[in-house]
């Protein structure tokens, strides 16, 4: 029982790390480091006009200014595209 009560506990700050930018709210976005409120509204206008991103390169191409480094750190605080995180460099097209 213990052993199952440590192990639950253990995973939960990781489950609850991932945030999928397609289902994430204004409030949950504008947390992230590198995502202020204009950066947001825009993701949340286009995902409203257009539908999910299907993945980072669409996020990047509808998006304007995130690109680079600002996409490694939004990868590196839990956010997923489609359930993706970001691409490595040798996997990125």
């Amino acid at each position: 029982m213990r052993r199952a009560l440590l192990t639950l506990c253990l995973s939960l700050p990781l489950a609850a790390a991932a945030l999928e930018i397609n289902d994430a709210n204004r409030a949950q976005l504008e947390q992230l480091n590198g995502l202020g409120v204009e950066t947001t509204a825009r993701i949340l206008a286009e995902r409203e006009k257009n539908g999910a991103f299907r993945n980072w390169a669409d996020l990047q191409k509808r998006i304007k200014g995130l690109s680079g480094k600002r996409l490694e750190q939004l990868d590196q605080q839990g956010l997923t595209v489609a359930g993706q995180p970001l691409p490595r460099p040798e996997n990125r097209k």
